[in-house]
């Protein structure tokens, strides 16, 4: 949430996961109008650019869905497909470097259904709301549904840079007592704190898949002092784990010496992460003890793992610093 303090950036965007995020597999399936810039960029998960000199067949690169100037009545409207069907938190609806191309006022309509036809019944989630150039716009959902597609409309015309959609995925009934990986973001896994976040972005952690390239993971600054740096995940369900992987995929001059990891069952917390708690999560059961970790490389622990009954935290440590590409925690949900 670059460009925003951190105290302006409302709470279900910072514990949130971002259910339209693209590298979650959102996807937009229809849009009146792409003339300047399509739906897809978005959803991208990077923080959106103006390239000042940059320009394509139908005028300005823009980064983000940008449609033509409207001549006659009606609006613009985009329909997606979220990551994964969730109960929704809250919106940004970020107009960066849209000034004077952006979309005057939003409003979001939501739909349950698999498959979409002219039939489906859609639910406003978001009435009609006010949208000023180059900011994030914050706004809070109160409806409790689980929620698969989403229809956003734009007043008359114009640009949005990024639609995050904040909620947490609905874990399936049938996955109750399956063996899943337990911190996925598509299970409902989040990065609630670190020691540092110089580069990359840590909840890139839990994102399906390899990493694409070194951006795409956790890393650290370089640590000029005594200690090491460390990341806290809430998982998506509680569970026993079982198993550990960590992968350094691109970390090649930079990966951490070693890692290790600890528990805790502390489902009366959830997200709110006290400084305290965090401070007590030094002392938390150990999961994993140091092993050794190696450049580009998928590391699984099985036999190595400390047995615990079901635990809701896990705190992930890395010696001294470096990058990780991606951590999956492996175990039954309880």
């Amino acid at each position: 949430m670059t460009d925003t303090p951190d105290q302006d950036i409302p709470q279900f965007a910072r514990s949130g996961i971002n259910l339209a995020s693209g590298g979650l597999g959102a996807r937009g399936l229809y849009a009146t109008d792409e003339f300047f810039a399509p739906l897809e960029r978005m959803l991208a998960d990077t923080d959106p650019v103006f390239i000042a000199d940059k320009y394509d067949d139908n005028g300005k690169w823009m980064d983000g869905w940008e449609t033509r100037r409207r001549r006659g009545e009606g609006h613009d409207h985009a329909v997606i497909t979220l990551a994964a069907p969730g109960r929704i938190t809250g919106f940004d609806v970020d107009t960066r470097h849209f000034t004077g191309n952006y979309a005057p006022a939003v409003r979001i309509e939501a739909a349950w259904t698999e498959d979409l036809t002219d039939a489906t019944e859609w639910v406003e989630v978001l009435p009609l709301k006010p949208l000023g150039p180059n900011a994030h716009h914050f706004f809070s959902c109160r409806s409790p549904e689980v929620w698969h597609h989403l229809r956003l409309h734009i007043y008359p015309d114009g640009g949005v840079a990024r639609l995050r959609v904040f909620g947490m995925p609905e874990l399936r009934p049938e996955l109750k007592g399956a063996n899943i990986d337990l911190a996925a973001a598509l299970n409902g896994g989040r990065v609630l704190a670190v020691s540092d976040a110089h580069y990359g972005d840590p909840q890139r952690l839990l994102f399906p898949g390899r990493g694409a390239n070194m951006g795409d993971g956790w890393e650290t600054r370089r640590r000029r002092a005594p200690g090491h740096d460390w990341a806290i995940i809430a998982l998506g369900a509680r569970g026993t784990i079982d198993s550990l992987t960590v992968d350094t995929a691109h970390f090649k001059g930079n990966f951490p010496d070693r890692c290790s990891f600890q528990v805790a069952d502390l489902p009366q917390y959830g997200d709110a992460l006290t400084d305290a708690l965090v401070t007590q999560s030094m002392f938390w059961k150990p999961l994993l003890a140091e092993q050794p970790l190696s450049a580009d490389h998928i590391h699984e622990f099985r036999d190595e793992v400390e047995k615990h009954g079901p635990v809701t935290h896990v705190r992930f440590n890395i010696q001294p610093d470096g990058g990780v590409s991606r951590v999956r925690i492996n175990g039954l949900v309880a």
